[in-house]
């Protein structure tokens, strides 16, 4: 019976991740309809196509890599489409005016966030909802451990992680991933004095994760970092300064290594989704709304390939009154999709890597505790 459940929440996660695709994609796809442009093929995923049917002159298709998905405009963007579809030759296309292509770019990540305020909302009166935030107090620490050895002491309420001001658990716990193990100066107030205490973060030997081996005071209700605040606008500024937060560390030189070694790819975005609906429906629809987010502002950064890299075609081709020329367009898009694509690939690896080593520690301790 556990087996059956298990598959049902795996199939309910990849639902869940696919409609995020999908609602991007049809933002690009409706767009276009409306503009009367022409769309070829509307496809969920990458490589080989698995399954496809044509209707009204549109080729819808799932293809096998289940990592993101894109609709074939030629008129907006063939050099980028055929860099996906393998980079066969592209037919001359017609000229259409600069701000339809920004239009159908920008339709994408708009549509996530429509479904990300939908989802919002959908929380704020689900009364089976968990909301709260950890405050950034300590309740204990652990022997031996480096809040221990810095001096830290229950009771302690972290106001600073070295230049950035915290309130919550959360961020303090990403300010600690960001450091990166170095030495970082915690000001923290202790019986109304305040304090400034040098913390060096260990890595964690299963998941290298860093941490500082303290817990919380208190975990209000249950509830998860990416479940502020009952009010909607609050859910979405903590999602979106979330992924702001982790845009800053990459472009820092202080923390872009510490940055990139945090970040996750497909795979501990799956397992973020299935252990948050395993955990509670609510709290995995509060992850599906922080995910949408995610999608909207990566997929406006201005590089090639991306949807904000057309958006910065088109700008410049509204502000110049010339367009980039397309075979500049044509091997941009081919070099920074090689580069996504080795990226994602880094990511997968170090997933499955990362994924191994929990799960056999799991099984090594339910074995030795037998």
């Amino acid at each position: 019976m556990e087996i059956l459940v298990t598959i049902g929440y795996i199939a309910l996660c990849v639902a869940m991740f696919s409609l995020a695709i999908a609602i991007h994609e049809f933002g690009h796809f409706v767009a276009a309809i409306k503009l009367g442009l022409k769309v070829e093929a509307f496809s969920l995923g990458f490589g080989p196509v698995l399954w496809k049917k044509t209707h009204r002159g549109v080729e819808y298709r799932l293809s096998a890599i289940p990592l993101g998905g894109y609709v074939s405009i030629p008129e907006v963007d063939p050099e980028g489409t055929l860099a996906l579809e393998g980079g066969k030759k592209a037919e001359p296309k017609a000229e259409i005016p600069a701000w339809k292509e920004l239009v159908v770019a920008a339709a994408g990540p708009a549509m996530n966030v429509v479904l990300a305020v939908v989802l919002a909302v959908v929380l704020a009166v689900a009364p089976g909802a968990r909301f709260g935030q950890v405050p950034a107090e300590i309740g204990g620490v652990i022997a031996g451990g480096p809040a221990e050895r810095a001096g830290l002491m229950p009771g302690d309420k972290v106001l600073k992680v070295g230049e950035r001001a915290i309130s919550t658990w959360s961020e303090m716990q990403t300010e600690v991933q960001i450091s990166g193990g170095s030495e970082t100066l915690f000001a923290v107030e202790r019986g109304g004095e305040l304090l400034t205490i040098p913390v060096a973060a260990e890595p964690d030997a299963v998941t290298g994760a860093y941490f500082i081996k303290a817990y919380s005071v208190t975990n209000h209700a249950g509830a998860v970092a990416w479940m502020p605040s009952r009010h909607p606008l609050k859910q979405l500024e903590w999602d979106a300064m979330s992924i702001v937060r982790i845009l800053e560390g990459l472009t820092s030189r202080r923390e872009a290594k510490a940055t990139s070694k945090a970040l996750g790819g497909p795979i501990m975005i799956a397992e973020a989704i299935y252990g948050s609906f395993r955990r509670n429906v609510w709290d995995g629809v509060g992850f599906l709304r922080f995910l949408n987010v995610n999608l909207a502002v990566i997929n406006l950064l201005p590089i090639p390939v991306l949807d904000g890299g057309l958006i910065l075609f088109a700008l410049i081709a509204l502000v110049f009154r010339r367009k980039v020329p397309a075979v500049v367009v044509k091997y941009l898009s081919m070099a920074f999709m090689v580069v996504l694509m080795a990226l994602m690939g880094v990511l997968i690896l170090r997933d499955t890597w990362r994924s191994v080593r929990i799960h056999t520690y799991v099984q090594e301790n339910r074995d030795s505790a037998n």
